[in-house]
Formats: C-alpha cells, structure tokens, sequence
C-alpha cells in the first residue's frame, strides 16, 4: 500500500515539473509572437486603409476645444434691447362718474394712452458691415432697438431692415460703421441626429451664456401661440427667455440654427429654425423688407377617407382644391374646384404641409406644372406663380 502512495506521488511531480518546464518555453516565445500579430494587424489595417483612400480622422469635443470656438465666435454674438410701445385705453375719472355715464352713456372719457415696455433677446452678426439675424418675436413693434457688441463701449443703435412673422426671422442693421465679426453660415441639412451644438445668447439678461447638447432631432412642427413653425431643429442644449435670436452652432463654430423657443414644460427641449431657411429668404429680407411668397390662388383642404371614398380615390395623399379664386393664377391655369393636386414639378404632394413647403421654394413669375386628379383622369397644368398678396 505504501509502494502505491508513493508512485502515485512520484508521478504527480513528474507531471509538475514538465508542466512548468514547457510553460517557461511558451512563456519565451510568447512576447515575440504577440508583439509579431500586434504588428501584422495594425499593419493590415494600415495597408487596407490606404488601399481604400481612408484617412483615419478622430473627432475631439471636450471643454479646451468647446472654449476655444466660443472664444472665436463670442464677437459675433449680441444682445438685444428693444423698447415697444403699448397702446392702452384711458378712462378720465370724471367720465366713469356714474351721474355722467347715465346722461352721455360711455361715449365719452376712453383716451389713448401709450405704455413702454422693454425686452430683451440674442442676435447673430452675419456680415462685416453689420447686418444682424435674430428673431421676428424679440422686435415685433419695437420702437427702439440698442444692440450691444463685445468690444464696443456703448450699445449701438439698429434698425429693422426686413421681418417675417410667419418665419419669425428678422434682420437688423447697425447703425455704427466698423468692421465686425461675422459668423459664418454653415449647412443645417447636413447635420445629423446626435451631433453636437452649442447655444449662445443672453438669457434672462445673462449676457453670452454659454449651454451644450445635441441635436435630438429635426423636422420638427411646433405651434406657439398663433406661429405655426414647420421645419425647427429639436435639441437639449439649455435654451431660455432672452436666448431667440441667437447662435445654434456646430462643433466647428459654424452658425446651423438660429435659437427660437423652449418647451417650459419639460426639460431639455428647445427648438432652433435652421439655418438654410433663413438664408433662402435673407436676399429679400435685406434688399425688400419682407419674403415674397408664391401665391396660386386656391383654398385647399386635406383628404380624408370619406372624402376619398366620394371621389373614387385609393388614397387620401394630395390636397383638394376646395375653392378657386377669380382672377388668380389657379383661375387661369384651368384647376377645377374638387381637383385633387398630388405633384408639383415632379414632387409628391401628400398634405398641406407638403405643398406649403414645396411652394416655398418657388418664387412669383416662375412657372410650375401642377399634376391633378380630375374625375378620375390625370392632368398636368402649366400654372405661372404670382406674388402673395
């Protein structure tokens, strides 16, 4: 029984000794072929990437690179202080004496009595002479606009070169010559979903506030009040009160949005319109006062299954031509009231919306087919644009 134990014992150390001697062997080859696949795989991958025309760029967004662009761009951002006047009615205290009213009623004693308000907002310098992009909404009836520019002692006074409510774009001039530091224009359709950007703007007299996030999203429809905003950049980067009118830009410093509204029931959720927007209208805002809009003339309402239905159609995309006025280019193209348009040059129209924004694109005396759906048959119509009125 002891003879047993002990071969046991001395097999088991056999088997110990030769396990550590092999290992040391691996153990000296190891590092050599490790360090010989490490090179191999970075050299395939090199090879492969010149091989496809690849360059290897690493994108850096961290606080030195976020505070250098605002170091750059800072000059081009101002702030806004409006005065507005406010027309209220006045009633002399004499006049809404009860004794009086009964005999002369209430014909009497309402005067005029004007009120200023002041506000504040943002504003972006787009050009070296001083032309300045900011919203409709932070100088709607304003009576006095002072601009205050870094590196300027006192707020420079500016004037409302053009406007449009319904793009809540304006553009202001300042009324100091010098040369200013200009933003430049990036491309809004080309940023993506998760990109980063950076707000800059004056809220709550805060004067170029700095905020970061991403863009969340794009294409968005947002209603205030009475503005129907259709094509707005959604993103998380803080936006407040006094902030409309300022910079959206991307990491790279370049001008993708102009800082509109905020959801002030959530957290996280602002709204900036893209910057291609503007420029598309920017030509007519400096050299006309307002956009001029392309005007076919018709009232339209959307498809419904119903109204498919009664009109034999398979779907309810396009817009109905609910009524034509006289004496409009619809009138003189010959559409019929109950065509249903389903393109205009070539575009699909499937709402309302979609036809407001392919009509936005064109401009008065140009000339647009217009496909339609009439009793079942198709029919394209030359129809030549006119002005809005």
């Amino acid at each position: 029984m002891a003879n047993v134990k002990s071969s046991g014992v001395l097999r088991f150390l056999v088997v110990l000794v030769l396990g550590v001697f092999i290992g040391a062997l691996i153990g000296v080859n190891m590092p050599d072929q490790l360090a010989d696949w490490k090179g191999n795989g970075n050299q395939s991958r090199q090879l492969a990437a010149q091989e496809s025309g690849e360059t290897t760029k690493y994108v850096v967004m961290g606080p030195s690179g976020i505070a250098d662009m605002v170091e750059k761009v800072s000059p081009a951002v101002v702030n806004i202080e409006t005065t507005v006047r406010v027309d209220n009615g006045y009633v002399d205290p004499f006049f809404d004496d009860p004794f009086f009213r009964e005999f002369f009623g209430d014909r009497f004693g309402i005067s005029p009595r004007s009120t200023y308000e002041t506000g504040i907002g943002s504003g972006c310098i787009i050009s070296s002479d001083g032309y300045v992009l900011t919203n409709q909404h932070v100088v709607n009836n304003a009576v006095k606009i002072m601009v205050t520019v870094a590196g300027f002692d006192q707020p420079i006074p500016a004037t409302i070169v053009g406007q449009d409510y319904e793009l809540d774009l304006a553009v202001l001039k300042l009324q100091k010559k010098a040369t200013y530091t200009a933003l430049k224009m990036g491309d809004s359709d080309r940023i993506r979903v998760g990109d980063w950007v950076i707000a800059i703007g004056n809220p709550y007299g805060l004067d170029h506030t700095v905020t970061a996030g991403v863009i969340s999203a794009k294409g968005r429809p947002v209603t205030i009040g009475d503005r129907q905003y259709r094509n707005l950049i959604q993103t998380d980067a803080a936006i407040n009160p006094g902030n409309s009118g300022g910079p959206l830009l991307s990491a790279s410093g370049e001008l993708v949005g102009i800082n509109t509204a905020v959801n002030a029931s959530a957290q996280g959720i602002g709204f900036a319109i893209p910057i291609n927007t503007a420029k598309q209208v920017l030509d007519q805002l400096i050299s006309k006062g307002k956009v001029e809009r392309a005007y076919m003339g018709i009232g339209v309402s959307e498809i419904t299954a119903d109204t498919a239905n009664s009109l034999g159609l398979s779907t309810t995309k396009g817009v109905l031509v609910a009524q034509v006025y006289s004496g409009t280019p619809a009138e003189k193209a010959g559409l019929h009231t109950g065509d249903v348009i389903t393109a205009i040059d070539g575009k699909t129209v499937n709402n309302y919306d979609g036809l407001k924004t392919i009509l936005d694109t064109k401009k008065a005396g140009q000339t647009i087919t217009v496909k339609v759906i009439r009793n079942g048959s198709t029919k394209e119509l030359p129809l030549t644009l006119a002005a809005k009125p």
